[in-house]
């Protein structure tokens, strides 16, 4: 009986050693105790993610463009009146792990351009833009100085970005389009 145990205990140490031979072990008889150590990584790459608009809540690849229409049809008598369109939100979100983060707008040509006649132009400037967190400012289309994020080596910010359209001038007709891609730059 002692026999027959002994080898199924060989048996299974046998079967368990490759298991057993990427940790330490430690053997102690009689009294005391015994300890083993087992070490722990944990791979963390280098992370920037940019989201302005739809998608921001995932930390994925998301292709869609949201677009933001500002339409005078209904009231074309406010047309260049200099008050300001109502405000449309924007969810966006930044997170990087690498230091400070600087945000830029780069924006097509000079501005929005008329679909009936390209040499209208609606400039840049007439879209404004405001943050609803002073640490998440939004920038301004194609400005020199970029805001830039900073609060240690880890950087998760949101913020709700409001943008109008400025209307200080009469345009004329035609839907005015352009796009601006925002960029999110890290060390």
């Amino acid at each position: 009986m002692k026999k027959s145990l002994f080898i199924k205990t060989a048996v299974a140490l046998a079967l368990a050693a490759p298991l057993l031979a990427s940790a330490e072990s430690d053997l102690t008889v009689g009294t005391g105790s015994a300890a083993a150590k087992l070490n722990f990584q944990v791979v963390i790459p280098r992370v920037l993610f940019l989201a302005v608009g739809t998608g921001n809540a995932t930390l994925a690849d998301n292709g869609t463009v949201d677009t933001l229409t500002y339409n005078y049809t209904a009231t074309p008598a406010d047309v260049g009146s200099g008050t300001d369109s109502a405000p449309q939100a924007v969810n966006v979100r930044v997170l990087g792990n690498n230091g400070q983060i600087a945000i830029g707008a780069v924006g097509t040509g000079s501005g929005l351009v008329s679909n009936l006649d390209a040499a209208d132009v609606i400039p840049w400037s007439e879209i404004l833009a405001a943050s609803s967190s002073t640490d998440f400012a939004a920038p301004a289309v194609g400005a020199s100085a970029n805001p830039t994020l900073s609060g240690g080596k880890v950087t998760n910010r949101t913020a709700v970005w409001n943008f109008a359209y400025s209307n200080t001038a009469v345009a004329a007709p035609g839907t005015y389009s352009g796009q601006v891609t925002y960029t999110a730059t890290m060390p």
